[in-house]
């Protein structure tokens, strides 16, 4: 299986819808750099922009050009700290899909890296146990699978993300 614009366009929508509905259970996993408890609320109003200005895309819109408007979306929409994190990470994610049609599991976990690595550049000083540690780790395992169908690749980054996830407390 491949990923299609039209499966991409589709999981951002989803992907908003489910972190507005969880936005409180997010806001409370903020404790860096302050309990200020507004993580989910940021991220719920970024990909919120993205999925608004994605859902124009037709079913047959690349690979590349829906993470390309999600990407755009997301930057002009970012809120926070953890909305501008999103959207760097989403912007090299957007970068490794450049020019293709279709990704499948080797192009999905290289454009991972791609996010996490740039959104680690852009960032001044990257701190573990956040947002970061989660997205860097995901990749990693994901680069590290040999998992080339998407499904069973999403399998590995959903795992290693919780798992990174359920470390930051540890890490900061």
């Amino acid at each position: 299986m491949t990923i299609t614009g039209a499966i991409l366009r589709n999981a951002v929508i989803y992907a908003a819808q489910l972190i507005t509905s969880h936005r409180q259970e997010i806001d409370a996993l903020n404790v860096f750099p302050v309990p200020d408890g507004d993580t989910g609320t940021n991220m719920s109003m970024t990909i919120t922009n993205a999925s608004r200005e994605v859902r124009v895309k037709d079913d047959s819109e690349s690979v590349s050009a829906v993470a390309s408007c999600v990407a755009s979306g997301l930057l002009r929409g970012a809120r926070g700290n953890s909305g501008v994190i999103l959207s760097l990470i989403f912007r090299g994610i957007s970068k490794g899909l450049k020019g293709l049609d279709e990704a499948d599991g080797a192009a999905i976990a290289s454009a991972l890296e791609h996010g996490s690595s740039s959104a680690y550049k852009a960032v001044m000083k990257p701190t573990e146990g956040t947002i970061l540690t989660v997205a860097r780790v995901a990749s990693e395992e994901a680069a590290a699978s040999d998992a080339a169908d998407v499904p069973a690749l999403w399998d590995v980054v959903m795992t290693a993300g919780q798992k990174a996830l359920e470390d930051t407390p540890n890490l900061l």
